[in-house]
């Protein structure tokens, strides 16, 4: 890993915090604020404890309160079995159980919709994003920066066809989008209260987050890093997942595709006139027959097919309207656990 974890005192720079109250107190020490991790979970019933191992060593070396969101989405093995275990033993875990899967994407959206904390830190429980990276994250949101986004150096355990496509992906929405999405980031990142408040407010039904969490803008940096291998279980990500989820964000972010085939309609237009033209004038001075069947059914089928590409393009964005238009609830929620600390915290005060 490119970041080398820093210690505790490291991160008492976090008194430079505009979000955090800064003024020491009686004896000395800077105020703790409250960190929140929000963790999308889809059948990680075998990484789940080791994860939750690693990033409580790195809650516990931070100078904060810290809570833990984690979203059940839909899993259909024994990763809620495994969060109430672990609930069981850290009080800082809460749970949120959809009532199916929604997908990571809303997964997030409602993990961040239950986040209390002044930071919050999105993190996949895979692994492939290490825990350890957090205290840099929150040592960068320290300087002032709203949005810090760990972007991947390395891709390990990744075929070279992934790697290609992502590069591909990346390379092409930030030239047919209107914002500017950092290549080579997942959703790993850091987000200042004000972030989250701010993503809040966006409720689209097709929501392609690294997209959003670009729009929303604020002062934003990247912190490099080297991707490892999954801890265990298998991706949930395949080609066509992944085709689909590039669908979503070019879509979701440009009228470039709307554009393009309106474009190459009147480019196809514009040929076949002037090769009209051509037959005319060569059949008038020349006498040459008019081309027959074979060449009149490949321009058809030609046609024909750029039409249906075009239809399918201008459908894609019909549906995405289709499906806003209904205002459905996002997400539906079949159990919210609490963390014990929270509550503990909530008596308290009363």
């Amino acid at each position: 890993m490119i970041i080398k974890t820093p210690d505790v005192e490291t991160t008492s720079s976090l008194a430079t915090l505009g979000n955090v109250d800064s003024t020491p107190t009686a004896a000395g020490h800077q105020p703790k604020y409250l960190l929140s991790v929000v963790v999308p979970v889809f059948n990680e019933e075998e990484v789940l404890p080791e994860f939750h191992g690693r990033l409580a060593a790195v809650l516990d070396s931070l100078p904060a309160d810290a809570e833990i969101v984690v979203v059940n989405d839909g899993s259909s093995d024994r990763s809620l079995q495994v969060i109430r275990r672990l609930m069981a033993a850290d009080d800082r875990i809460a749970a949120i159980d959809l009532s199916r899967n929604f997908g990571k994407e809303i997964a997030l959206t409602a993990g961040l919709d239950h986040a209390r904390g002044d930071a919050v830190v999105v993190i996949d429980a895979d692994l492939q994003d290490q825990p350890e990276l957090i205290p840099e994250l929150v040592r960068q949101w320290g300087e002032g920066f709203d949005v810090v986004y760990a972007t991947r150096t390395v891709r390990e355990g990744e075929t070279w066809l992934k790697k290609a496509t992502a590069h591909a992906f990346y390379r092409l929405i930030r030239t047919i989008s209107g914002v500017d999405i950092p290549a080579h980031t997942g959703d790993f990142r850091l987000l200042s209260r004000r972030a989250v408040d701010a993503l809040g407010e966006l409720r689209e039904q097709h929501r392609f987050m690294k997209g959003l969490f670009a729009w929303i803008g604020f002062p934003q940096k990247a912190v490099p890093y080297r991707r490892d291998p999954r801890f265990a279980g298998v991706t949930k990500y395949n080609y066509w997942r992944l085709w689909n989820f590039a669908i979503e964000g070019f879509t979701s972010f440009s009228i470039v595709p709307l554009k393009a085939a309106t474009y190459f309609g009147l480019t196809v237009a514009l040929l076949a006139f002037a090769f009209a033209g051509f037959i005319i004038v060569r059949t008038i001075f020349f006498g040459d027959p008019v081309p027959g069947y074979p060449s009149l059914a490949v321009i058809v089928l030609f046609l024909g097919g750029v039409q249906l590409v075009s239809i399918g393009i201008l459908g894609e964005y019909v549906g995405r309207m289709f499906n806003e238009a209904k205002r459905r609830p996002l997400y539906l929620i079949n159990e919210y656990l609490p963390a014990r600390a929270s509550e503990s915290a909530s008596r308290a005060a009363r």
